[in-house]
């Protein structure tokens, strides 16, 4: 783990979404994180270790979900599906669909494996999930104050995790979307799905995939940093009134693109149920104890 000593920033943004507003000032303890989010290879181990069943594997329960197709209450998670063409950027079903059998096993349904996939970030994951392996681990979850600050890396209100520039000398530093979304992928960085944990330029702290390739899970409550009546964002949830239904996730994904979602910065935030789980959402590990040495 890398330790992070902590300290005061410039928390949120001014110069994008508005869940992102107002840039505040806050201050962070010291703590270690994970140089990379957790991989399939490190969630097969806690898995092998604990006989650990995710939601995703299991069976939704009815009397949560009263007004769902029966057909869908089958153990299965949200796979993103290209459509062929151009859609409405305002209906997230022309690209998302619930898949019976997909699970972090299983990333794109039954038919799909991670055999090849060891070392990317795992996914179809949800709070619940995450949390027990953290408690399995002796970690926790970081808060997004924490988690915010690992990811600027020092460089206090930088657009991006590296500075000011996307693409320093042509240079792809993250795992995102180039084309237009959510039919058209380039693939330019040279991924179209997740990418291997730490594929692109660590931050100034040391820390791989703080943005792009998966969004990930915070220990946080989502909620505004405070009223507004501005009209709401392309694809950002409304703040929960029951903070435990949602928690904050950040980063950005491979799906994150400028024309719907520039979401791949260290502001960026959105909210997630806790039983979601998805193929762009996965998640690292924080402990705080002391620093070096002491």
């Amino acid at each position: 783990m890398v330790w992070i000593p902590g300290g005061d920033f410039i928390m949120g943004s001014n110069k994008f979404y508005r869940e992102e507003r107002p840039a505040r000032p806050a201050s962070v303890g010291g703590f270690w994180i994970d140089p990379r989010p957790v991989t399939n290879a490190d969630f097969a181990a806690f898995v092998r270790a604990t006989g650990y069943l995710t939601t995703s594997e299991r069976a939704p329960d009815p009397a949560a979900y009263p007004d769902a197709d029966p057909l869908l209450l089958v153990p299965g998670s949200a796979v993103f599906t290209k459509p062929p063409g151009p859609v409405g950027l305002r209906d997230h079903q022309a690209w998302w669909a619930y898949v019976p059998g997909a699970n972090w096993q299983h990333p794109e349904g039954p038919d799909s494996n991670i055999d090849d996939r060891a070392d990317h970030p795992v996914v179809h994951v949800s709070f619940e999930d995450v949390s027990a392996y953290a408690a399995w681990a002796g970690k926790a979850l970081p808060t997004e104050a924490e988690w915010e600050f690992a990811a600027r890396g020092g460089l206090d209100d930088a657009t991006y995790a590296w500075g000011e520039e996307f693409a320093p000398d042509g240079q792809a530093m993250a795992n995102t979307w180039q084309g237009r979304f959510p039919f058209e992928n380039l693939a330019e960085d040279g991924y179209e799905g997740t990418s291997p944990a730490g594929a692109f330029p660590a931050n100034p702290f040391g820390l791989y995939d703080m943005i792009g390739n998966v969004w990930e899970w915070t220990a946080t409550a989502y909620d505004l940093p405070r009223a507004t009546a501005d009209k709401p964002s392309c694809c950002q949830s409304k703040a929960s009134v029951d903070h435990a239904v949602a928690r904050v996730v950040k980063g950005g994904s491979h799906l994150c693109a400028p024309n719907y979602c520039l979401r791949y910065r260290p502001a960026a935030r959105q909210s997630q149920s806790l039983d979601t789980a998805t193929t762009h959402i996965g998640f690292r590990c924080v402990l705080r104890s002391s620093a070096p040495g002491h």
